[in-house]
């Protein structure tokens, strides 16, 4: 089966009001099921994104080599630590081919404490349709993508805590 979703770009001029279009996501027309997956964990065995029904998933491609996911991440780790405990979680799945361990190098020189994911043949992102990194998928406590982001974004400015917070309640 091949699932087709509309995208609306929301324009920056209504970005004062709206923190979807201030921080340029990509919202479908209407939410859309997230492909459900399992994958190896850097510290888990397996990571399934069933498992995380009832909460809000950040899902995050992301590949060590790539100076934009570097960039993003910090404010990533902050927001998580910010909503971790209201319903919240990051899940942030590496496309990088190289052993596990230069994955794990670059987490712990970051500090960063949230779920990471392997997918070194890409065949999660593929399912995502993942053409730039990193690639971020909101989905919502239901297991639907509400909004996208190609591209870092700064996560733990005042535009991102409006949405997430929109998306806890």
């Amino acid at each position: 089966m091949i699932l087709v979703a509309a995208w609306v770009v929301t324009p920056a001029s209504v970005s004062a009001a709206d923190p979807f279009a201030e921080l340029d996501l990509i919202r479908p027309s209407r939410p859309t099921a997230a492909p459900q997956f399992t994958v190896p964990g850097l510290t888990a065995d397996r990571i399934a994104l069933r498992d995380l029904r009832g909460r809000v998933v950040f899902l995050n491609f992301w590949a060590t080599w790539c100076p934009p996911c570097k960039q993003e991440m910090p404010s990533m780790e902050r927001l998580y630590r910010r909503y971790k405990d209201r319903g919240f979680t990051v899940l942030a799945v590496s496309i990088d081919t190289a052993d596990a361990a230069t994955v794990a190098r670059f987490v712990k020189s970051l500090s960063l404490t949230f779920p990471i994911g392997l997918d070194p043949k890409m065949d999660v992102a593929n399912r995502y349709t993942v053409r730039a990194l990193p690639s971020s998928f909101l989905l919502d406590r239901n297991g639907y993508t509400v909004a996208v982001a190609m591209g870092p974004r700064e996560w733990d400015g005042t535009a991102a805590r409006a949405v997430i917070e929109g998306l806890l309640k």
